[in-house]
């Protein structure tokens, strides 16, 4: 199976009509969460925060695409509540062990008449198969082109997550919908803290258009059906799930045709490399000039220059691509740049840029993708 029903206790289901879907997941366990840092937050990232369940355990989630139930008052609050009742009575258990999401259009209200015939439709298909996670993936789609899915085996554990993402991508938090799951069994503290660590090293690692959005949330349950894992082997599985999420979110940007991945090292801290990274992936100038072909190299080391990071800029080094289509672009401060050799390295679907600070042993990679007419044309129509 692809991700999530490889895990041992998890069922899903799901169904698209149109823009709106409905996905649900069935799955016992100890949950952590981690939401959006963005001021104006989704009725459904309220209520997680402010009605979490005492024992910090969910028996699944409930979530919705097609209307994002964000800025909409007493009312929007309301209704998340009337979801996760709705999810409750499908899933079989109370309100406070349902985790609640929604995506799409910000500042309407929710159609809880549909939410709840789509519901009372797919319960009955819950299932342990490809076919139920692919439905399950699809339902929670909104611009995005392909379902997200990805999958770790540990030596003695299994974790699997899908998500949705594909514009208004720039998380301050953890990723814009994400549902981790995995059969390891873990105390609440060390899911927590394995959860929001991953988060860091990963979805907050990647850029699209540099908009925070209002609905962010990734749940992560263990249902503990395999025994406690090493927790340093736990933890290194969750971020490479994480990071493989993260990068298809990013390929999968609005109009994008490619990825762009940002290594920085030789920076004084992680924080440092983290910063200077984000900022080149979320460059539109950065974002342009790779659409375009054009090894613009002034434009990496200008980003870098306003991440709010001390660097000396005439001791750097920046190269494009990796193994046979490796080209130096800049060398301690010298433009050692052959144009047409770097432009070929920017002929795939994957442009990989590694800049060197020469000033520490900090080092990030940050993910993003090309901006192209197409992401305009999206956003330009996207409540019509």
């Amino acid at each position: 199976m692809k991700s999530i029903c490889a895990v041992e206790g998890v069922t899903a289901a799901g169904i698209k009509e149109g823009r709106y879907g409905l996905t649900l997941i069935k799955a016992s366990g100890t949950a952590a969460v981690v939401c959006t840092q963005n001021l104006v937050q989704a009725a459904p990232v309220q209520l997680m925060r402010e009605e979490p369940d005492p024992d910090g355990r969910l028996d699944g989630v409930i979530a919705n695409s097609g209307c994002a139930n964000a800025y909409t008052g007493e009312r929007g609050y309301a209704d998340a509540r009337a979801m996760a009742a709705l999810g409750a009575e499908a899933l079989g258990t109370v309100p406070s062990r349902v985790g609640v999401a929604s995506t799409g259009v910000i500042g309407r209200h929710l159609d809880l008449d549909l939410i709840h015939d789509q519901c009372r439709r797919i319960a009955p298909s819950l299932a342990r198969s490809d076919d139920a996670e692919e439905a399950a993936a699809r339902a929670i789609m909104t611009t995005d082109l392909v379902e997200k899915h990805a999958l770790v085996r540990g030596s003695t554990f299994t974790i699997g997550g899908i998500v949705k993402g594909s514009g208004m991508i720039a998380p301050n938090m953890g990723t814009m919908l994400g549902f981790l799951y995995t059969d390891a069994d873990l105390s609440r503290p060390v899911l927590q803290a394995a959860l929001t660590g991953a988060c860091r090293r990963s979805f907050n690692r990647v850029v699209v258009d540099g908009d925070t959005s209002t609905n962010d949330i990734v749940f992560l349950t263990a249902t503990g059906l395999c025994g406690a894992p090493d927790p340093e082997e736990f933890t290194a599985a969750l971020d490479a799930l994480c990071i493989l999420l993260a990068k298809q979110i990013a390929a999968d940007g609005e109009g994008a045709t490619k990825l762009i991945e940002m290594r920085v090292a030789g920076a004084a801290s992680e924080d440092d490399a983290e910063s200077i990274a984000r900022t080149i992936v979320g460059s539109p100038l950065v974002k342009t000039a790779v659409y375009g072909m054009d090894p613009n190299w002034g434009r990496i080391i200008a980003a870098a220059g306003r991440a709010g990071v001390v660097f000396d800029p005439e001791n750097v080094s920046l190269s494009i691509g990796e193994g046979k289509s490796l080209c130096p672009l800049v060398d301690r401060g010298g433009i050692v740049a052959v144009p047409d050799r770097a432009k070929q390295a920017m002929a795939g679907k994957t442009v990989v840029f590694d800049l060197d600070l020469h000033s520490g042993s900090g080092e990030a990679t940050a993910w993003g993708c090309d901006l192209t007419e197409k992401y305009v044309e999206i956003n330009g129509k996207y409540t019509t």
